[in-house]
């Protein structure tokens, strides 16, 4: 059995989606954000980077 420790990424929310493309806001919405300023803990997968990466001007990688 593995016990591999899965690895996460914690992400904030720091700018709003006002007047961005709806694909835009539902990344942001798919990420698991609901409020500005929210931090998400999500698994560090090429899937979730990807997401990160179309709204990288909306959001910021949160060192734990």
């Amino acid at each position: 059995m593995d016990n591999k420790k899965e690895k996460t990424i914690r992400i904030r929310w720091v700018r709003s989606f006002i007047g961005c493309p709806i694909w835009m806001r539902q990344t942001i919405r798919g990420l698991g954000f609901r409020r500005m300023h929210q931090v998400v803990e999500r698994q560090d997968t090429p899937a979730i980077r990807g997401m990160i990466h179309q709204v990288r001007h909306l959001v910021e990688e949160v060192e734990s």
